[in-house]
Protein backbone atom coordinates (compact mmCIF):
# COMPACT_ATOMS: atom_id res chain seq x y z
CA UNK A 1 0.00 0.00 0.00
CA UNK A 2 1.01 3.53 -0.65
CA UNK A 3 1.45 5.63 2.07
CA UNK A 4 2.42 9.94 2.07
CA UNK A 5 5.78 9.73 3.49
CA UNK A 6 4.09 12.53 5.91
CA UNK A 7 4.23 12.12 9.87
CA UNK A 8 -0.13 10.85 9.82
CA UNK A 9 0.38 9.22 12.75
CA UNK A 10 -0.63 12.25 14.86
CA UNK A 11 -3.67 12.91 13.09
CA UNK A 12 -7.35 12.01 13.88
CA UNK A 13 -7.85 8.33 12.90
CA UNK A 14 -10.34 9.29 10.44
CA UNK A 15 -7.13 11.13 8.32
CA UNK A 16 -5.17 7.31 8.76
CA UNK A 17 -4.80 4.70 6.31
CA UNK A 18 -4.96 7.15 3.32
CA UNK A 19 -2.80 5.19 0.65
CA UNK A 20 -5.40 4.10 -1.86
CA UNK A 21 -4.94 1.25 -4.29
CA UNK A 22 -7.72 0.05 -6.26
CA UNK A 23 -8.03 -2.03 -9.40
CA UNK A 24 -11.49 -1.79 -11.58
CA UNK A 25 -12.70 -4.53 -13.75
CA UNK A 26 -11.71 -3.97 -16.91
CA UNK A 27 -14.82 -3.43 -18.27
CA UNK A 28 -15.30 -0.05 -16.23
CA UNK A 29 -16.73 2.62 -18.43
CA UNK A 30 -17.44 6.46 -17.16
CA UNK A 31 -21.01 5.82 -16.46
CA UNK A 32 -19.25 3.03 -13.68
CA UNK A 33 -17.05 5.97 -12.63
CA UNK A 34 -19.58 8.52 -12.21
CA UNK A 35 -21.59 6.31 -10.40
CA UNK A 36 -18.95 5.39 -7.63
CA UNK A 37 -18.82 9.64 -7.85
CA UNK A 38 -22.34 9.98 -6.76
CA UNK A 39 -21.89 6.78 -4.30
CA UNK A 40 -18.65 8.88 -2.50
CA UNK A 41 -20.78 11.76 -2.29
CA UNK A 42 -23.63 9.87 -0.76
CA UNK A 43 -21.55 8.28 2.00
CA UNK A 44 -19.52 11.31 2.89
CA UNK A 45 -22.59 13.59 3.39
CA UNK A 46 -24.30 10.50 5.44
CA UNK A 47 -21.66 10.41 7.69
CA UNK A 48 -21.82 14.47 7.42
CA UNK A 49 -25.40 13.95 8.98
CA UNK A 50 -24.19 11.04 11.75
CA UNK A 51 -21.93 13.08 13.15
CA UNK A 52 -23.91 16.51 13.22
CA UNK A 53 -26.24 14.51 15.32
CA UNK A 54 -23.71 13.58 17.71
CA UNK A 55 -22.79 17.23 17.97
CA UNK A 56 -26.34 17.38 18.75
CA UNK A 57 -26.25 14.71 21.49
CA UNK A 58 -23.51 16.39 22.89
CA UNK A 59 -24.62 19.87 22.55
CA UNK A 60 -27.92 18.79 24.59
CA UNK A 61 -25.80 17.72 27.39
CA UNK A 62 -24.22 20.87 27.52
CA UNK A 63 -27.14 22.86 27.70
CA UNK A 64 -28.53 20.64 30.30
CA UNK A 65 -25.57 20.80 32.21
CA UNK A 66 -23.75 24.18 31.14
CA UNK A 67 -20.10 22.77 32.75
CA UNK A 68 -16.63 23.34 31.26
CA UNK A 69 -15.82 19.38 30.50
CA UNK A 70 -19.63 19.43 28.46
CA UNK A 71 -18.41 22.23 26.77
CA UNK A 72 -14.96 20.69 25.83
CA UNK A 73 -17.10 17.78 24.98
CA UNK A 74 -19.77 19.74 22.59
CA UNK A 75 -16.70 21.38 21.36
CA UNK A 76 -15.06 18.01 20.16
CA UNK A 77 -17.63 16.72 18.89
CA UNK A 78 -18.38 20.00 16.55
CA UNK A 79 -14.19 19.42 15.33
CA UNK A 80 -15.24 15.46 15.07
CA UNK A 81 -18.40 16.83 12.48
CA UNK A 82 -16.08 19.04 9.94
CA UNK A 83 -14.07 15.91 9.02
CA UNK A 84 -16.39 14.20 6.49
CA UNK A 85 -17.81 17.26 5.89
CA UNK A 86 -14.95 19.12 4.24
CA UNK A 87 -14.12 15.79 2.60
CA UNK A 88 -17.43 16.69 0.50
CA UNK A 89 -16.13 20.39 -0.74
CA UNK A 90 -14.78 18.72 -4.02
CA UNK A 91 -18.75 17.81 -4.75
CA UNK A 92 -19.25 21.65 -4.88
CA UNK A 93 -18.49 23.31 -7.85
CA UNK A 94 -19.56 21.28 -10.19
CA UNK A 95 -22.94 20.23 -9.03
CA UNK A 96 -25.27 23.28 -8.88
CA UNK A 97 -28.02 21.63 -6.38
CA UNK A 98 -24.55 21.63 -3.93
CA UNK A 99 -23.20 24.91 -4.93
CA UNK A 100 -26.59 27.02 -4.43
CA UNK A 101 -26.70 24.84 -1.07
CA UNK A 102 -23.33 25.16 0.89
CA UNK A 103 -23.89 28.81 1.31
CA UNK A 104 -26.87 27.08 4.62
CA UNK A 105 -24.23 25.11 6.33
CA UNK A 106 -20.45 26.62 5.84
CA UNK A 107 -20.78 30.46 4.52
CA UNK A 108 -17.55 32.01 6.08
CA UNK A 109 -16.48 35.00 7.22
CA UNK A 110 -18.87 36.12 9.68
CA UNK A 111 -19.73 38.92 10.98
CA UNK A 112 -20.00 37.69 14.30
CA UNK A 113 -21.80 40.71 16.48
CA UNK A 114 -25.01 40.26 14.67
CA UNK A 115 -25.62 36.98 16.69
CA UNK A 116 -24.36 37.68 20.01
CA UNK A 117 -22.11 39.82 21.87
CA UNK A 118 -18.45 40.94 20.68
CA UNK A 119 -15.32 42.42 22.17
CA UNK A 120 -15.18 46.36 22.50
CA UNK A 121 -12.07 46.17 19.92
CA UNK A 122 -14.72 44.83 16.81
CA UNK A 123 -16.16 48.25 16.83
CA UNK A 124 -19.87 49.18 16.81
CA UNK A 125 -20.48 49.29 12.97
CA UNK A 126 -19.88 49.31 9.21
CA UNK A 127 -21.44 50.74 6.20
CA UNK A 128 -21.41 47.96 4.46
CA UNK A 129 -23.50 46.29 6.72
CA UNK A 130 -26.54 47.86 9.18
CA UNK A 131 -26.62 44.33 11.05
CA UNK A 132 -22.99 44.39 12.30
CA UNK A 133 -23.81 44.37 16.02
CA UNK A 134 -27.91 43.22 15.62
CA UNK A 135 -26.89 40.88 18.53
CA UNK A 136 -30.15 38.69 17.44
CA UNK A 137 -29.38 36.77 21.06
CA UNK A 138 -29.93 39.82 23.19
CA UNK A 139 -32.36 41.66 20.77
CA UNK A 140 -36.45 40.57 20.79
CA UNK A 141 -36.51 42.54 17.74
CA UNK A 142 -34.20 44.03 14.75
CA UNK A 143 -34.82 46.66 12.18
CA UNK A 144 -33.87 45.72 8.17
CA UNK A 145 -33.97 47.99 5.57
CA UNK A 146 -36.52 49.82 7.77
CA UNK A 147 -38.81 47.22 8.45
CA UNK A 148 -38.98 45.42 11.94
CA UNK A 149 -38.65 41.82 12.66
CA UNK A 150 -39.64 40.02 15.72
CA UNK A 151 -36.85 37.54 16.93
CA UNK A 152 -38.50 36.68 20.03
CA UNK A 153 -38.62 33.62 19.46
CA UNK A 154 -35.28 31.63 17.81
CA UNK A 155 -36.88 29.43 15.35
CA UNK A 156 -35.19 28.01 12.29
CA UNK A 157 -37.14 29.87 9.99
CA UNK A 158 -36.24 33.16 11.60
CA UNK A 159 -32.15 31.91 10.81
CA UNK A 160 -32.81 30.90 7.58
CA UNK A 161 -34.95 32.39 6.14
CA UNK A 162 -35.17 35.98 7.46
CA UNK A 163 -31.01 36.52 8.97
CA UNK A 164 -29.43 34.85 6.59
CA UNK A 165 -27.66 37.13 4.43
CA UNK A 166 -30.10 39.37 5.82
CA UNK A 167 -29.91 42.75 4.17
CA UNK A 168 -27.61 40.84 1.05
CA UNK A 169 -24.81 40.95 3.21
CA UNK A 170 -23.08 37.87 2.66
CA UNK A 171 -21.17 37.96 5.88
CA UNK A 172 -24.13 37.91 7.77
CA UNK A 173 -24.18 34.23 8.65
CA UNK A 174 -26.72 33.03 10.90
CA UNK A 175 -26.44 29.82 10.42
CA UNK A 176 -24.00 26.37 9.25
CA UNK A 177 -21.16 24.69 10.79
CA UNK A 178 -19.52 28.22 11.82
CA UNK A 179 -22.17 30.17 13.25
CA UNK A 180 -22.19 26.48 16.19
CA UNK A 181 -18.35 27.36 15.98
CA UNK A 182 -18.87 30.74 17.38
CA UNK A 183 -21.75 29.90 19.99
CA UNK A 184 -19.30 26.92 21.57
CA UNK A 185 -15.77 28.93 21.13
CA UNK A 186 -16.82 32.92 20.99
CA UNK A 187 -14.22 35.67 19.26
CA UNK A 188 -10.75 34.36 18.78
CA UNK A 189 -9.53 37.96 20.08
CA UNK A 190 -5.57 37.29 19.97
CA UNK A 191 -5.18 38.47 16.46
CA UNK A 192 -1.75 36.13 14.99
CA UNK A 193 -0.76 35.69 18.59
CA UNK A 194 -1.54 32.16 20.58
CA UNK A 195 -4.92 30.99 21.46
CA UNK A 196 -8.28 30.39 19.94
CA UNK A 197 -11.83 31.29 21.48
CA UNK A 198 -12.45 31.11 24.70
CA UNK A 199 -16.14 31.70 25.49
CA UNK A 200 -17.00 29.99 29.37
CA UNK A 201 -19.29 27.80 29.74
CA UNK A 202 -21.85 29.96 32.22
CA UNK A 203 -22.66 31.54 28.93
CA UNK A 204 -24.98 29.24 28.57
CA UNK A 205 -26.07 28.67 32.44
CA UNK A 206 -29.03 30.83 33.38
CA UNK A 207 -28.67 30.27 37.07
CA UNK A 208 -24.88 31.59 36.77
CA UNK A 209 -25.36 33.26 33.71
CA UNK A 210 -21.82 35.39 32.25
CA UNK A 211 -22.72 38.04 29.15
CA UNK A 212 -26.09 37.93 29.66
CA UNK A 213 -29.19 36.51 27.76
CA UNK A 214 -27.89 32.99 28.80
CA UNK A 215 -31.00 30.54 27.68
CA UNK A 216 -31.59 32.86 24.46
CA UNK A 217 -27.91 31.52 23.96
CA UNK A 218 -28.60 27.88 24.81
CA UNK A 219 -31.96 28.14 22.28
CA UNK A 220 -30.16 29.48 19.64
CA UNK A 221 -27.17 27.27 19.77
CA UNK A 222 -29.81 24.11 19.97
CA UNK A 223 -31.85 25.83 17.05
CA UNK A 224 -28.95 26.44 14.74
CA UNK A 225 -27.82 22.76 15.13
CA UNK A 226 -31.23 21.56 14.80
CA UNK A 227 -31.13 23.33 11.10
CA UNK A 228 -27.72 22.22 10.18
CA UNK A 229 -29.02 18.29 10.43
CA UNK A 230 -32.00 19.53 8.78
CA UNK A 231 -29.95 20.87 5.58
CA UNK A 232 -27.38 17.62 5.54
CA UNK A 233 -30.27 15.53 5.44
CA UNK A 234 -31.71 16.84 3.03
CA UNK A 235 -28.37 17.02 0.71
CA UNK A 236 -27.87 13.02 1.94
CA UNK A 237 -31.21 12.85 0.29
CA UNK A 238 -30.24 14.52 -2.84
CA UNK A 239 -27.37 11.88 -3.69
CA UNK A 240 -29.45 8.59 -2.31
CA UNK A 241 -30.79 6.48 -5.05
CA UNK A 242 -33.86 8.89 -6.22
CA UNK A 243 -32.41 11.40 -5.33
CA UNK A 244 -32.04 14.43 -7.95
CA UNK A 245 -28.41 15.47 -7.66
CA UNK A 246 -27.91 11.61 -8.27
CA UNK A 247 -30.39 11.57 -11.01
CA UNK A 248 -28.51 14.74 -12.87
CA UNK A 249 -24.93 12.68 -12.77
CA UNK A 250 -26.63 9.39 -14.19
CA UNK A 251 -29.43 10.52 -16.65
CA UNK A 252 -26.79 13.31 -18.05
CA UNK A 253 -24.20 12.32 -20.96
CA UNK A 254 -20.97 10.84 -19.48
CA UNK A 255 -19.50 14.29 -20.53
CA UNK A 256 -21.52 16.10 -18.56
CA UNK A 257 -20.88 14.05 -15.53
CA UNK A 258 -17.13 13.91 -15.96
CA UNK A 259 -17.11 17.81 -16.45
CA UNK A 260 -19.03 18.27 -13.40
CA UNK A 261 -16.24 15.91 -11.26
CA UNK A 262 -13.65 17.39 -13.00
CA UNK A 263 -14.62 21.56 -12.26
CA UNK A 264 -15.28 20.66 -8.70
CA UNK A 265 -11.75 19.26 -8.35
CA UNK A 266 -9.94 21.98 -10.29
CA UNK A 267 -12.54 24.54 -8.41
CA UNK A 268 -11.49 23.72 -5.08
CA UNK A 269 -7.48 22.69 -5.51
CA UNK A 270 -7.23 26.57 -7.33
CA UNK A 271 -9.60 29.31 -6.23
CA UNK A 272 -11.38 28.33 -3.33
CA UNK A 273 -8.21 26.51 -1.57
CA UNK A 274 -5.26 27.98 -2.83
CA UNK A 275 -6.55 31.50 -3.30
CA UNK A 276 -9.56 32.14 -0.81
CA UNK A 277 -9.05 30.46 1.75
CA UNK A 278 -5.43 30.23 1.99
CA UNK A 279 -3.14 32.89 -0.50
CA UNK A 280 -5.52 35.55 0.30
CA UNK A 281 -5.39 35.61 4.26
CA UNK A 282 -1.16 34.84 3.97
CA UNK A 283 -0.92 37.77 1.68
CA UNK A 284 -2.64 40.21 3.78
CA UNK A 285 -1.59 38.39 7.13
CA UNK A 286 -5.25 38.74 8.68
CA UNK A 287 -6.78 36.05 10.62
CA UNK A 288 -10.58 36.85 10.09
CA UNK A 289 -9.65 35.23 6.48
CA UNK A 290 -8.78 31.67 8.15
CA UNK A 291 -11.66 29.23 7.57
CA UNK A 292 -12.07 27.95 11.24
CA UNK A 293 -10.92 31.23 13.36
CA UNK A 294 -12.89 30.69 16.36
CA UNK A 295 -11.71 27.35 16.95
CA UNK A 296 -8.27 27.41 15.36
CA UNK A 297 -9.29 24.45 13.52
CA UNK A 298 -7.98 25.95 9.85
CA UNK A 299 -5.26 23.73 9.46
CA UNK A 300 -7.76 20.35 9.85
CA UNK A 301 -10.28 21.88 7.45
CA UNK A 302 -7.72 22.42 4.34
CA UNK A 303 -5.94 18.89 5.48
CA UNK A 304 -9.64 17.49 4.59
CA UNK A 305 -10.44 19.99 2.09
CA UNK A 306 -7.46 18.23 0.16
CA UNK A 307 -8.05 14.59 0.88
CA UNK A 308 -11.49 15.03 -0.60
CA UNK A 309 -9.95 16.03 -3.89
CA UNK A 310 -8.05 12.88 -3.52
CA UNK A 311 -10.53 10.80 -2.98
CA UNK A 312 -12.51 11.85 -5.94
CA UNK A 313 -9.92 11.37 -8.05
CA UNK A 314 -9.14 7.91 -6.80
CA UNK A 315 -12.23 7.00 -6.38
CA UNK A 316 -12.15 5.52 -2.75
CA UNK A 317 -13.54 7.51 1.03
CA UNK A 318 -13.07 5.73 3.87
CA UNK A 319 -16.54 6.30 5.95
CA UNK A 320 -16.02 7.57 9.64
CA UNK A 321 -16.80 3.81 10.62
CA UNK A 322 -13.85 2.77 8.68
CA UNK A 323 -15.45 1.00 5.72
CA UNK A 324 -14.78 1.65 2.32
CA UNK A 325 -16.35 3.04 -0.52
CA UNK A 326 -14.97 2.87 -3.56
CA UNK A 327 -14.60 1.77 -7.21
CA UNK A 328 -13.97 2.91 -10.94
CA UNK A 329 -12.44 5.44 -10.79
CA UNK A 330 -11.15 8.94 -13.23
CA UNK A 331 -7.83 7.89 -12.62
CA UNK A 332 -8.61 4.88 -14.58
CA UNK A 333 -9.84 6.54 -17.40
CA UNK A 334 -6.78 8.89 -16.90
CA UNK A 335 -4.65 6.35 -17.02
CA UNK A 336 -6.16 4.58 -20.11
CA UNK A 337 -5.60 7.19 -21.64
CA UNK A 338 -2.69 9.09 -20.63
CA UNK A 339 -0.76 6.70 -18.25
CA UNK A 340 2.16 9.67 -17.94
CA UNK A 341 -0.84 12.16 -17.07
CA UNK A 342 -2.61 9.59 -14.22
CA UNK A 343 0.94 8.99 -13.19
CA UNK A 344 1.57 13.19 -12.63
CA UNK A 345 -1.54 13.86 -11.51
CA UNK A 346 -1.20 10.98 -8.51
CA UNK A 347 2.44 12.72 -7.28
CA UNK A 348 0.70 15.99 -7.74
CA UNK A 349 -2.48 14.66 -5.34
CA UNK A 350 0.96 13.00 -2.93
CA UNK A 351 2.58 16.46 -2.77
CA UNK A 352 -0.32 18.10 -1.44
CA UNK A 353 -0.61 15.67 1.27
CA UNK A 354 2.88 16.04 2.33
CA UNK A 355 2.57 19.98 2.79
CA UNK A 356 -0.73 19.30 4.21
CA UNK A 357 0.84 17.03 6.71
CA UNK A 358 3.60 19.34 7.63
CA UNK A 359 1.26 22.33 7.86
CA UNK A 360 -0.97 19.72 10.25
CA UNK A 361 1.48 18.61 12.50
CA UNK A 362 3.02 22.45 12.75
CA UNK A 363 -0.38 23.32 14.19
CA UNK A 364 -0.30 20.08 15.96
CA UNK A 365 2.71 20.73 17.56
CA UNK A 366 4.31 24.86 16.98
CA UNK A 367 1.86 27.05 16.54
CA UNK A 368 -1.96 27.45 14.96
CA UNK A 369 -3.02 28.04 11.48
CA UNK A 370 -3.33 31.68 12.39
CA UNK A 371 -0.10 32.23 13.76
CA UNK A 372 1.43 30.86 10.74
CA UNK A 373 -0.12 33.20 8.20
CA UNK A 374 1.05 36.56 10.73
CA UNK A 375 3.12 39.06 9.68
CA UNK A 376 7.03 38.65 10.29
CA UNK A 377 6.93 34.63 10.58
CA UNK A 378 9.01 33.68 7.92
CA UNK A 379 8.92 30.31 8.79
CA UNK A 380 5.23 29.75 9.60
CA UNK A 381 4.41 32.05 6.33
CA UNK A 382 6.80 29.22 3.89
CA UNK A 383 4.80 26.54 5.52
CA UNK A 384 1.65 28.20 4.20
CA UNK A 385 3.10 29.13 0.83
CA UNK A 386 4.53 25.44 0.23
CA UNK A 387 0.75 24.29 1.03
CA UNK A 388 -0.48 26.69 -1.64
CA UNK A 389 2.54 26.24 -4.32
CA UNK A 390 1.39 22.22 -4.11
CA UNK A 391 -1.99 22.83 -4.93
CA UNK A 392 -1.15 25.17 -7.64
CA UNK A 393 1.09 22.30 -9.05
CA UNK A 394 -1.72 20.09 -8.68
CA UNK A 395 -4.47 22.47 -10.31
CA UNK A 396 -1.90 22.31 -13.52
CA UNK A 397 -2.06 18.22 -13.59
CA UNK A 398 -6.05 18.56 -12.88
CA UNK A 399 -6.03 20.95 -16.69
CA UNK A 400 -3.70 18.03 -17.89
CA UNK A 401 -6.10 14.90 -16.84
CA UNK A 402 -9.06 17.33 -17.56
CA UNK A 403 -6.97 17.66 -21.78
CA UNK A 404 -6.70 13.52 -21.76
CA UNK A 405 -10.26 13.30 -21.22
CA UNK A 406 -10.59 15.38 -24.22
CA UNK A 407 -13.38 17.64 -21.98
CA UNK A 408 -13.83 20.81 -23.67
CA UNK A 409 -16.03 23.27 -21.89
CA UNK A 410 -14.24 23.64 -18.26
CA UNK A 411 -13.73 26.49 -16.24
CA UNK A 412 -12.47 26.61 -12.75
CA UNK A 413 -13.14 28.98 -10.22
CA UNK A 414 -10.55 31.69 -9.97
CA UNK A 415 -9.59 34.01 -6.98
CA UNK A 416 -7.88 37.78 -7.05
CA UNK A 417 -5.48 36.72 -4.56
CA UNK A 418 -3.57 34.15 -7.53
CA UNK A 419 -5.06 35.90 -10.47
CA UNK A 420 -5.02 39.53 -9.40
CA UNK A 421 -2.87 40.05 -6.73
CA UNK A 422 -2.25 43.66 -7.58
CA UNK A 423 -5.84 44.26 -6.43
CA UNK A 424 -5.63 42.20 -3.03
CA UNK A 425 -2.60 44.61 -2.26
CA UNK A 426 -4.34 47.87 -3.55
CA UNK A 427 -7.41 46.90 -0.56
Amino acid sequence: MQMFRGPLTALPAAALALGFCFTPAAADTSKDVLKNYADIAQAGYEDSLDTAKTLKLAIDAFIAEPTEANLRGARAAWIAARIPYMQTEAYRFGNAIVDDWEGRVNSWPLDEGLIDYVAAAYGDESPENELYVANVIKNVSLTIGGKTLNTAKLTKELLADDLQEAGGVEANVATGYHAVEFLLWGQDVNGTGPGAGARPATDFDPKNCTNGNCARRAEYLSTVTDLLIDDLAWMADQWAEGGEARKVIADGSDEEGLTALMTGLGSLSYGELAGERIKLGLMIHDPEEEHDCFSDNTHASHFFDALGIRNVYLGRYRRADGTIVGGASVSDLVKAKAPEVDAEMRQKLDATMDAMNTLYLRALTTESYDQMIGEDNDEGNKVVQDVVDALLAQTKAIERAVAALDLKSIEFEGSDSLDSPEKVAGE
